[in-house]
């Protein structure tokens, strides 16, 4: 009897060592294709920039992607990744209630080197935490792509870089520090819950490219002396509607890396689907809403401007304006949510526009008001939930989100206005009038993105 009991005990132990064997395969393989994935998003930015520059321009609006992109990964390695696990309760490196933040926590799993080894290498005993970063990162790169098509045309790409890694390995992993962890303060305190990063993704890298346009000033030829705008189209339509098509499909990997995978890597959220606070979410729940949202979007968008452009756009705008409750909302309101910000989209993109902004691809609106638009909108539709797992937590209300809004935007404008303007002192910050007006690519790219040559193409009338 001793030895079937014992043999069974052995099964048993062996059973559950292989569960838990299979589970951290899943979790390392879920997280490993969202970051292909969100390449994808990439992709999509370069070829929508690109579009939308003139023929002048074109590589040089890649050159930047693709700068963003590269230097996104060692600078979020070396320091935006400690950023996110060490102040989540402020500035103080304390640990938070959770016990996964802090001074002595960021140290063990965010540097390649000393205690964190245990997290790096083909013998690690943790299997998630290298590809968890990579989809980090990624969402860090987003930020920095964010910013880049509002100022095509005129920046100079040492003075972009600059502000690229500010915005992608500083501004928003503070954002995301206090309010996309269980641990950070904007939750703890006040509630703050935004699962699919519309305000700590999209409003901080929307409000740092306002405050970034405030100081760059518009492209030559964009405002007449009484203030009216003129229409600078891009040379490519199609390419830049086809590379918002491909953000889209990025943004699934986007979306499906703010789920946490249950397993022994992330116990703290318990043994089912969660999102990064640990409440539940399934992955059902969010195939019918990133849909739901994506139609949405392109309806709203459709009814007023009928512009294809901005129909896309709007598909961005349904996803964005619905993100922070993605794991919350019924697909119906999910649907009107993001009908509602199709329909705003293009007459916030023209207010702006009207105070002499000279947004390139309309980024501000889509990522910046649209992702406090949708934050805040979680607190009309939501307010009761909890904003994290456990007894006695907080609960999802307006005027949390409100504050949360008002924290990321802050998070955005004010770096992106301090950085860029003492860019600006330096003179880095914008190319010189004769080179904007030949064409950056002619005097900054040693490639030419037509080999015919690059048509004229004069600026419009003042």
């Amino acid at each position: 009897m001793e030895e079937q009991i014992a043999e069974l005990t052995a099964q048993v132990a062996a059973l559950q060592g292989s569960g838990g064997t299979t589970n951290r395969m899943f979790a390392e393989t879920f997280y490993y294709l969202t970051i292909p994935l969100m390449i994808i998003i990439h992709a999509g930015f370069l070829a929508y920039e690109m579009g939308a520059s003139r023929m002048k321009n074109v590589l040089s609006s890649g050159v930047k992607n693709i700068l963003a992109f590269a230097f996104m990964i060692p600078t979020f390695y070396f320091f935006g990744w400690w950023v996110y696990w060490g102040f989540p309760t402020g500035l103080t490196l304390s640990e938070g209630p959770a016990g996964i933040s802090g001074a002595a926590y960021a140290s063990a799993i965010a540097w390649g080197w000393g205690d964190s080894a245990q997290y790096m290498g083909p013998n690690i005993a943790d299997n998630a935490s290298g590809v968890f970063f990579g989809a980090f990162a990624l969402f860090a790169a987003t930020t920095a792509s964010i910013m880049s098509g509002a100022v095509i045309e005129r920046i100079q790409t040492v003075g972009f870089v600059i502000l690229a890694i500010v915005l992608g390995s500083f501004a928003w992993v503070v954002a995301a520090a206090w309010g996309w962890h269980a641990d950070g303060w904007l939750v703890t305190k006040f509630g703050v819950h935004d699962f699919g990063a519309a305000g700590l993704v999209h409003a901080v890298a929307g409000f740092f490219a306002l405050g970034v346009l405030i100081n760059l000033g518009p492209r030559i030829g964009k405002f007449n002396d009484d203030g009216s705008a003129n229409h600078i189209a891009g040379h490519n339509m199609p390419m830049t509607v086809v590379g918002l098509m491909l953000i889209i499909v990025g943004f699934w990997g986007f979306l499906m890396a703010c789920v946490i995978v249950p397993g022994e890597a992330w116990s703290w959220f318990g043994d089912k689907f969660a999102t990064i606070y640990g409440t539940p979410i399934t992955l059902s729940s969010l195939s019918f809403n990133i849909l739901m949202a994506i139609a949405g979007g392109i309806i709203g968008a459709w009814i007023t401007t009928k512009d294809p452009f901005w129909m896309m756009s709007g598909a961005l705008a349904g996803i964005i304006s619905t993100a922070s409750g993605l794991d919350i909302y019924f697909p119906g309101l999910t649907f009107i949510i993001a009908f509602s910000a199709g329909i705003i989209l293009a007459p916030a993109a023209n207010w702006l526009e009207r105070r002499g902004i000279d947004d390139a691809v309309g980024a501000v609106t889509v990522h910046g008001t649209i992702g406090l638009y949708g934050v805040i909108m979680l607190g009309v539709f939501a307010s009761g939930y909890p904003a994290l797992q456990g007894e006695g937590v907080p609960t999802i209300n307006l005027m949390g989100q409100i504050i949360g809004a008002a924290v990321f935007f802050g998070l955005g404008f004010v770096p992106g206005y301090v950085v860029s303007y003492i860019l600006k002192m330096f003179g880095m910050l914008r190319v010189p009038e004769g080179a904007e007006i030949a064409g950056m690519d002619t005097v900054k790219v040693p490639a030419q993105g037509y080999p015919e040559g690059i048509p004229s193409s004069p600026a419009p009338a003042e």
